[in-house]
């Protein structure tokens, strides 16, 4: 006797789940569809204004654009310098900022690889005026 209030219940309680899910997906459903016929007629009536203003509004549209984008590559570059200057600044106080390793072990790379060319050419050197002399 007490499997079926339980059994009821479970019962009644998906049923009202079910409802509810039925009740939300229909409403979303026809919220859906009111705003695609609401696109469709916006966009008919809008087709015409904007064929009768694309003259005017295509070059503006482009002017905006390029003085936004101006604004925008403006502020990125003025961002990334002030961060450099930053970095740089706190590499030459020796404060060893991210990625000062790297570079350290590249300068030394270059340094020893600047000496190995040196050394070369000294030998080189010596080589052609032993030549000439002899």
């Amino acid at each position: 006797m007490q499997t079926q209030p339980r059994h009821e219940q479970h019962l009644s309680r998906q049923v009202a789940k079910t409802t509810t899910a039925v009740t939300v997906g229909g409403s979303l459903m026809v919220l859906s569809g009111l705003m695609l016929a609401a696109t469709v007629i916006g966009l008919a009536i809008a087709t015409p204004l904007l064929v009768i203003f694309s003259p005017v509004l295509v070059p503006a549209v482009i002017t905006i654009g390029l003085i936004l984008g101006g604004f925008l590559a403006s502020g990125g570059f003025g961002a990334t310098a002030s961060f450099v200057f930053y970095w740089m600044y706190r590499y030459v106080t020796g404060k060893h900022p991210i990625g000062a390793t790297k570079i350290d072990y590249a300068r030394d790379k270059i340094a020893h690889a600047a000496n190995d060319v040196k050394e070369k050419a000294e030998q080189l050197g010596h080589q052609a005026q032993q030549q000439i002399k002899g």
